[in-house]
């Protein structure tokens, strides 16, 4: 028999008895049996092929082999034992031999559990950090604790280790274990965890649990005020916040304030969210500029901490424009504009035209030899390049005076006798002119920019065909007078009724040949030199085509009809010709 046997427990344990009788004679009995404190108990006996069973405790666990071994199922804790395997042979007498049974157990993976609530660096008792626990072990495993991966040991007023061991119904204990420790702030980033070590199958083993951190609470010991987006790039118009920041646990209570004249303090906290710290200041102005404070109350301590900060809002103001000579100017004159503003930043200074392109750069602008078409609006473009998106524009007019100038008119102008047409005239000055017509009609007026158009409405006469009429555009500094010239559409339409009735000859004379190209086709028409006959006979037949083509105007037709190499044929002999359409 082995001297010893380990099985998992709830596992078969199985036990070998091998022996030998002299003269290879049969055994009678096998008796099976374990040791107490109070000797032997027997488990069962082997009697032929028949099993007997004498112990209530191993009852439906056990069986013997055709090898003579025992078998212990689902092995418990009680089982590990030592076993006696006894042979009887008769006159041969009996032999025995005994195994220890051992029976192992890996335990259940240690469960931590950190404190809840928080714990205090001001508290004057100390207090649990976190309890573990480790359950159906064999023996009563050892649980050790550990900070940041170093093992702790208890230490009077400092750290204690309490532990508990309880020996569950079904023989396995359960051990559990409570750390308690002072912590501080530094704490609040430290991980603990508990280690179980037991002894399996004659070695020392080892099972760690998870990782914990606990919450710890101290007091603030820095504020910290700080301007979001940073304080260079905050401008008029502009979200702001204000964050103060405190290192306490839990966030201190915070309140704000604005500095205002004479050292008063204008309260804020109103407008601030005082469980995070934040103040918002929408919209901000060059108003908002000044001193701003966060004050924090620990209410553990009742500690007041504060810290200040300066918010300076960039702002561009006083966009002003002068024109030199501030008078109005007039046409071929120059002018010179200056652009000023004032700011804490330094600025930058463009110019643009009425459709925003860039003329120049810099404080001033040089318009030279101004005319009415280029006289215009123009704006002064500032910004400041150290803080993105402050900039702002004047925009200033530059007047050219001068006497009117015609610049379009509807003249010469084709009319018939009582015809109604629209007379046009359009002129640019400064100051805006008026426009009168010499002859009564309906007029309409249109002003754009410095431009101004007007239409006359007239019936034409006689008198209108024969003298035109005048547009004379009038302001304070002058007059300017156009005469439009009316002519008679007579002539020309005379002429276009000749060259319209040259197309519709040109147009009719390649229909008839496409149709005399079609019955070519179609077989109707031989162009033979044979095939000619005088259609105007009598005697043709009824199924012949027959086309006669004469010309009454035997000169337009000499000049019509001539040769391909530009020679003009006689008119006699074009006076008349037959063409015979046969099949």
């Amino acid at each position: 028999m082995p001297p010893v046997v380990e099985v998992a427990f709830g596992d078969t344990a199985r036990i070998e008895c091998n022996f030998s009788i002299p003269g290879n004679g049969s055994y009678t009995s096998i008796n099976w049996s374990y040791m107490d404190r109070h000797g032997r108990v027997k488990l069962c006996s082997v009697v032929g092929d028949e099993l007997l069973e004498e112990s209530a405790d191993y009852k439906g666990r056990l069986s013997v082999g055709k090898d003579h071994a025992l078998s212990i199922g689902r092995v418990t804790v009680q089982d590990a034992r030592t076993i006696v395997c006894q042979v009887g042979a008769g006159s041969h007498g009996t032999g025995e031999n005994r195994t220890e049974l051992r029976v192992y157990k890996i335990p259940e993976a240690p469960e931590i559990t950190a404190s809840r609530g928080g714990i205090s660096v001001l508290s004057r008792d100390i207090p649990q950090i976190a309890s573990c626990v480790s359950r159906n072990s064999i023996l009563p495993p050892n649980i050790t604790w550990h900070k940041n991966g170093e093992q702790l040991q208890a230490e009077e007023n400092k750290v204690k280790i309490q532990e508990t061991v309880t020996r569950e119904s079904s023989w396995l204990y359960t051990v559990s274990s409570s750390l308690f420790a002072y912590v501080t702030r530094e704490d609040r980033d430290s991980r603990y965890h508990c280690t179980v070590h037991y002894w399996l199958r004659g070695q020392r083993r080892a099972m760690e649990s998870a990782r914990v951190n606990v919450t710890v609470f101290y007091p603030t010991q820095h504020v910290a005020l700080q301007v979001l987006p940073s304080p260079a790039l905050v401008k008029e118009g502009d979200d702001v916040k204000l964050v103060c920041e405190a290192d306490g646990n839990p966030a201190p209570v915070f309140s704000f304030y604005k500095r205002e004249l004479e050292d008063n303090w204008q309260d804020l906290t109103s407008l601030a969210d005082t469980t995070s710290g934040v103040l918002n200041l929408q919209d901000v102005k060059k108003s908002s500029s000044g001193l701003y404070r966060c004050q924090t109350l620990d209410l553990d301590d009742m500690k007041q901490m504060e810290d200040d900060v300066e918010l300076v809002v960039n702002y561009i103001e006083g966009v002003s424009v002068k024109m030199e000579p501030s008078s109005p100017v007039g046409e071929g004159d120059s002018v010179r504009l200056s652009c000023n503003a004032d700011s804490p930043v330094a600025l930058d200074f463009q110019w643009r035209d009425a459709k925003g392109r860039k003329v120049a750069e810099g404080k001033q602008l040089l318009l030279s030899n101004l005319t009415f078409e280029t006289s215009s609006n123009f704006s002064c473009k500032v910004t400041a390049h150290s803080v993105p998106g402050l900039e702002k524009s004047k925009q200033v007019a530059v007047p050219v005076e001068g006497k009117p100038r015609i610049v379009s008119i509807s003249s010469p102008l084709y009319v018939r006798q009582d015809e109604v047409v629209n007379l046009t005239c359009k002129a640019i000055a400064f100051p805006r002119p008026s426009v009168q017509w010499n002859i009564n009609g309906t007029a309409h007026e249109y002003v754009e920019n410095q431009h101004i158009a007007s239409n006359l409405t007239v019936r034409v006469d006689h008198n209108l065909l024969r003298a035109g009429a005048l547009c004379r555009v009038t302001n304070a500094l002058g007059t300017s007078e156009k005469h439009i010239q009316l002519l008679d559409r007579k002539m020309p339409e005379s002429k276009g009724v000749i060259i319209v009735a040259i197309i519709v000859c040109i147009l009719l004379v390649a229909v008839l040949g496409s149709v005399i190209y079609f019955l070519h086709k179609k077989g109707k028409i031989p162009c033979g030199r044979a095939g000619k006959q005088d259609i105007t006979k009598p005697e043709a037949r009824k199924d012949k085509i027959v086309v006669e083509v004469k010309s009454d105007k035997v000169s337009e037709e000499a000049g019509l009809l001539q040769g391909a190499n530009g020679e003009k044929r006689p008119a006699a002999d074009q006076s008349e010709k037959y063409i015979d359409l046969r099949n």
